[in-house]
């Protein structure tokens, strides 16, 4: 029976053979460069980029080369048998430069030199996430490994018990009751050995979903016990959350965002207001022309410049409504500035009474377990000479996979913990 449990875990292990090893760093470098979100982010800056030079543009000067072929014919003068006929061509280069727009263009320039700015924290809050993220699926790696293993340890002395219970039952020292509950308490381990291999695959699979390596399989190196972040930690709420509104990118972000509403305003506020342009153009002109005289041939350089002003000044309040409504958008993203910064208040608070929870947690159950080994030793000799009872051995033996597998949470929990609050602060991996 104990084979077949053995061909059933490896078949539920998942083909790791070939799978590529990482440490915590290396994750988080191949995490950098090749997860989804960050890859998101940097293609959003090719955007705001993009943007800036479209604005740009707006303020420099506009050259274009146009050509044109015209034929015309005039019979109004038919009835005194007069006829015109004109086929003239043009070839002109024009330009048109913006001289003054009532701030409209250095609105939108600087607008646009905002919008290169949230690109970066945009950038920089998808790395942190993916940074949190990669910590947390590392240490879950290592925590169902470490359980997976407990699960096998405990088999294994489950097991072993039941291989004394059929010695005892041999020589006539165990009852037919004795061995039954041995076999039992050793097949009800095999659940808990295939639900934590199954656990360990998925947790697997999760790390190489956030590292995007799509044909490759990842494994992980080191353990639980492997020293945490030494990062000193703010000594309190106000002290973090000082921090936080300093330095969260998605704050950062919408800060940003509200500045750029607020040269929309002064866009859309021009747009009833008098402007300036410049407008010439130079090129080269034929002419043919024939009337009831002779046919004339005319060709020569054409050339013209001037200032021209436009003032819509009424529009049918159209101009009003749109600056209303600007105004109503800057005014929402300052809503939502208060908002994300209550927000990030409570996220700060929860990841602070996490992080020191599990501090706690974990300073409070570093002995239990080796308190439990002695236990179970006691136990099992008792049960050798015969002044335990089977009870005894089981509850020792459960007492010890509770503490080491508390153990083992509890050391995932404080580094998991620790890295949310950095993140909570916007320092994580910073």
């Amino acid at each position: 029976m104990f084979k077949k449990v053995l061909l059933l875990i490896v078949m539920l292990l998942p083909a790791v053979a070939g799978a590529k090893t990482l440490t915590l760093d290396q994750a988080i470098s191949i995490a950098m460069e090749k997860n989804r979100d960050i890859e998101k982010a940097r293609e959003y800056a090719n955007y705001v980029q993009g943007k800036y030079v479209e604005e740009r543009a707006a303020a420099l000067p506009q050259l274009s080369l146009n050509g044109s072929a015209v034929f015309s014919k005039d019979d109004s003068g038919a009835s005194s048998g007069t006829t015109q006929r004109l086929f003239g061509r043009a070839v002109d280069v024009t330009l048109s430069q913006p001289l003054y727009t009532w701030g409209k263009l250095n609105a939108a320039i600087r607008a646009a030199e905002v919008g290169l700015k949230t690109a970066d924290e945009q950038l920089r809050l998808y790395r942190q996430a993916a940074y949190r993220d990669v910590v947390a699926a590392y240490l879950d790696i290592q925590l169902a490994r470490e359980l997976s293993r407990l699960a096998q340890e405990n088999r294994s002395q489950k097991q072993r018990l039941l291989d004394e219970a059929k010695h005892k039952f041999s020589a006539g020292v165990a009852t037919d009751y004795d061995l039954l509950a041995a076999e039992v308490s050793a097949e009800n381990t095999l659940p808990e050995v295939i639900r934590s291999e199954n656990s360990v695959r998925m947790a697997r699979e999760q790390l190489r979903f956030l590292l995007a390596m799509e044909n490759e399989e990842v494994d992980v190196a080191g353990n639980l016990e492997a020293p945490a972040d030494d990062r000193s930690l703010p000594a309190g709420y106000d002290e973090a959350m000082k921090i936080a509104g300093k330095c969260r990118p998605e704050l950062a972000d919408l800060r940003l965002r509200i500045g750029i509403f607020g040269e929309l305003v002064t866009i859309v506020d021009a747009d009833n207001k008098p402007r300036l342009d410049l407008k010439a153009g130079a090129g080269w002109h034929w002419a043919s022309l024939n009337d009831p005289g002779p046919a004339r041939d005319m060709d020569g350089a054409a050339w013209n410049a001037g200032l021209y002003m436009t003032f819509p000044f009424f529009d049918g309040f159209r101009a009003n409504g749109k600056v209303a409504q600007a105004r109503s958008d800057l005014r929402t993203k300052q809503i939502e500035e208060t908002k994300l910064l209550d927000a990030i208040a409570l996220e700060v608070r929860q990841a602070e009474y996490s992080y020191r929870e599990a501090a706690e947690i974990f300073k409070a159950i570093s002995g239990t377990v080796k308190q439990a080994e002695r236990l179970v030793q006691m136990a099992e000799k008792g049960y050798e000479f015969g002044v335990k009872i089977r009870l005894e051995v089981d509850d020792a033996q459960l007492n010890l996979l509770q503490a080491k597998s508390n153990l083992a949470k509890a050391q995932r929990d404080f580094r998991v913990a620790q890295v949310n609050y950095l993140w909570s602060m916007g320092v994580v991996g910073e």
